[in-house]
This record gives structure tokens, C-alpha cells and sequence, in this order.
């Protein structure tokens, strides 16, 4: 199998220097031009230059199925098929190097069938038992390439600062391929992670919705929170505007983890994935995961108390569903669908409050869960005890803008687009 894949994908990668045309998809809700300038991701950009930062190392790659080029090969098959790289090993993050693994979950270390190569399970991993894994595959370079969806309680962005830290403590160099965010990088929303909350879905202290890519983040933590000890190089995207929503970039889309199945989704996660720190259901289960929220017992009476609020972007629509897995399974349940009307206008962490304000008030079944995970998803007790205290949405955004200023200031040094 890996002569026959070597074979099939031999003129791939030359394919990509010479500049193929490129295919992709947009979201269907919110369709958009052509680019006047096509993005190029990073991986884009290394195999246009052959290679070079590569050369005459023993290469490692944390990826997962959003690892694509952009006719859809994955960058593992790709390299593993050129002559010009040394690939001798795969580390895969939550959900898997090939993504068959659910929240929570990974694929263990295990054989790729499709290369032979040796894959590694990062999930969990940090410090010092992941540099022993980087030293036990006997790489040289560890590369880095995941779509993120721009949250920081997503946790891609955490396999990359625990990579980053390890690389550093095992001795290897670190390369990070960039991509977009796909929720834009205009700016940063919500509230910073208090490090006493420090978990593996927020390890330090940047806003909910931090408005960067992961290459400007690989720089921000290297910089910040690892005193410059990685030996980092970062590989940036051209094309890509702060502004551009992923549907502008006429890139492949393939869902980073099983509940984001589109750009929209990525585009509320950010908000209403607080959810899971509460009894209503989130939309797993759905064909629209983190856009569909309910549970028994509610009615149109919370989508016509949103409708009131007139936030910016956003409608209401009362919806009922059943959830085929995770809460309220096999059970018709009523709630909302979120509709983005207009992206440019929309904040996901404070319509996420509002959602949960709004919840708590008219349903009186709302809880929270009982290990508070709303805690660590918010960064702090502050939402959740604002909420039980009867704060209004503008109260909790408000509290929160002392702490979003500063990471706000912090953030734009790293920036490394226009």
C-alpha cells in the first residue's frame, strides 16, 4: 500500500510549487466573492520552496485530518511520498491523527496503515513525558500543522503550546505551517483565563475568542509564557486578510474534530460551546452542533426573548430536534437555532451570555453542571456567579474589559497579517 500511495502521489507536491489551481468550498449561508488573492496556507508556501527549512532532517508532524492541500491530499501522504523530506513519524492530537476518535478521545499509538509510519497519541501528554516521546521517535523537527477554530477552549491550540514546550525541554526545532482562523482575526472577544482556572482546554491567560492564528499564537507563547526557549520558525500564509471569513479563501474545509462541521459552526463555537457547562443540550446529536440549543421543557418564549435583545447579527429562530447522541438522546426537545445574519456585526462570547442570561431566566430547569466546567471553559467563576446573581449581559461583558484590553494590547505585537 505505501508503494502503490508513493506512486499515486509522486507529482503531488510538485504540482503545489508549480501553483495548481486550487478548488474549495464556502459555506453555503454566507457565500462570498472570489479572492483577489487566493491564500496560500503555510504548507502552501513550504512546498513552493521545495522544502528547504526541512532539509537533511529527521521530520516529525502533529496533524489530523485538516492537514490538507488544497486538492485535498493530506500532507502526511504527501510528504511521505517526496524524495526531498525525511518523514519518520506522526503525532496525533485529540481525535486522532485520521480523526476516528469522539470528544475526549484519541487514537493511541498505533501503525498508520496507509505509510507505515510510526504514530504517536499527544492527547493528554505534556512536559516531560511528551519530550520523552519526541525523544523516543528520534526526530529532529517537530511540525505543526491543525486547523484551529479560533476558541480557546479548543483544544489544538493546547497540543500546540504542549508540543511547543516539549520540542524545547527534548531539544528539537519547532515548525508551525499556518492556516486561517477561520472566525477571522479582527480582534478578540471575551473573557481572559485566570490562571488559577488552568486546564487542558485553557492552559494560559488569553481571551475566550483570541482573534489570532496559530502561527501568531505559537509566537505569542514562545514569547510570553516560554521565555523564547523554542528554537521556533514560522511559516505564514499570503492571501489571508484579518478580515476574511474561511468561505474567502477558497480553501478546502474538512471538519477539525466530528461537532465542526462547518465554518459556521466555528464561527458561534466560540459563544455558545459554554453550553457544555450546563443541562441543556449544545447540538450534539444534530446535524447542527453548537447552532441548535434546548432541552425539555422550553419553549418559543426564549427565541422570542433573544429576538428582543436585538443583537448585533444574529436571529432567533424557535427550533425543536433529537439529539441521536450526548444529551437529551432520542428525546424531542425544544430551543433555538442560531442564525448569523451578518458576520461583520456579530460577537460570539457576548451572544453566547446572552443565551445563557436569557436561559437561566425563563427555564426553570437551568443548571449548571455540577463540576462547574463553566469555570474552566469562562476562565473564572465570574460568569457563572454573575449569571446566579442576576447580572445582565452588559454587567458580565463589562467586568471582563480590564482583562480583554490588556490581552488585547499583548496580542498585537504577535500579529503577522494585515
Amino acid at each position: 500500500m505505501t508503494m502503490t500511495r508513493r506512486g499515486v502521489l509522486t507529482g503531488v507536491t510538485g504540482a503545489l510549487a508549480a501553483g495548481a489551481p486550487r478548488t474549495g468550498t464556502r459555506t453555503g449561508a454566507h457565500p462570498a466573492a472570489a479572492p483577489e488573492t487566493p491564500t496560500r496556507t503555510g504548507f502552501d508556501r513550504l512546498a513552493a520552496d521545495g522544502y528547504t527549512p526541512l532539509a537533511g532532517q529527521a521530520i516529525g508532524i502533529v496533524t489530523n485530518p485538516t492537514g490538507v492541500t488544497q486538492d485535498v491530499h493530506h500532507i502526511v501522504d504527501v510528504l511521505h511520498a517526496d524524495p526531498r523530506v525525511h518523514l519518520t513519524a506522526v503525532f496525533g492530537p485529540e481525535h486522532g491523527f485520521r480523526g476516528t476518535a469522539q470528544a475526549g478521545g484519541s487514537e493511541g499509538r498505533h501503525d498508520d496503515p496507509a505509510t507505515g509510519l510510526p504514530v504517536y497519541d499527544t492527547y493528554t501528554k505534556s512536559g516531560r513525558p511528551l519530550a520523552d516521546i519526541f525523544t523516543a521517535s528520534a526526530v529532529d523537527t517537530v511540525v505543526f500543522d491543525i486547523q484551529d477554530v479560533g476558541a480557546r477552549f479548543y483544544t489544538y491550540i493546547w497540543t500546540l503550546y504542549d508540543c511547543m514546550e516539549a520540542a524545547a525541554l527534548a531539544g528539537k526545532r519547532f515548525v508551525v505551517l499556518d492556516r486561517p482562523n477561520p472566525a477571522t482575526g479582527r480582534a478578540a472577544y471575551g473573557p481572559v483565563l485566570d490562571p488559577a482556572f488552568a486546564t487542558f482546554v485553557g492552559r494560559r491567560p488569553i481571551a475566550q475568542a483570541h482573534g489570532m492564528t496559530a502561527a501568531e499564537l505559537a509566537r505569542l507563547f514562545n514569547a510570553e509564557f516560554l521565555g523564547g526557549k523554542v528554537r521556533l520558525t514560522t511559516v505564514g500564509m499570503t492571501g489571508w486578510r484579518r478580515t476574511d471569513f474561511y468561505d474567502r479563501t477558497a480553501l478546502p474545509w474538512v471538519p477539525p474534530s466530528p461537532n465542526m462541521p462547518t465554518p459556521d459552526t466555528a464561527l458561534v463555537y466560540s459563544g455558545t460551546c459554554l453550553f457544555e457547562g450546563t443541562n441543556l443540550s449544545e447540538g450534539r446529536g444534530t446535524t447542527r452542533p453548537f447552532e441548535l440549543l434546548g432541552a425539555e421543557g422550553i419553549d418559543g418564549r426564549w427565541a422570542a426573548a433573544l429576538e428582543q435583545l436585538a443583537l448585533p447579527g444574529v436571529r432567533f429562530r424557535e427550533a425543536y430536534f433529537a439529539p441521536t447522541f450526548s444529551k437529551f438522546a432520542g428525546k424531542t426537545i425544544g430551543g433555538v437555532q442560531l442564525h448569523v445574519h451578518e458576520r461583520e456585526l456579530f460577537d460570539p462570547v457576548r451572544t453566547g451570555i446572552a443565551l445563557l442570561v436569557t436561559a437561566k431566566r425563563l427555564w426553570s430547569g437551568f443548571a449548571w453542571r455540577s463540576d462547574h466546567w463553566i469555570d474552566k471553559l469562562t476562565g473564572s467563576t465570574l460568569v457563572r456567579t454573575m449569571i446566579d446573581a442576576g447580572a445582565t449581559t452588559d454587567e458580565i461583558v463589562a467586568a471582563w474589559q480590564p482583562g480583554l484590553e490588556a490581552f488585547r494590547t499583548i496580542r498585537r505585537t504577535y500579529l503577522m497579517y494585515g
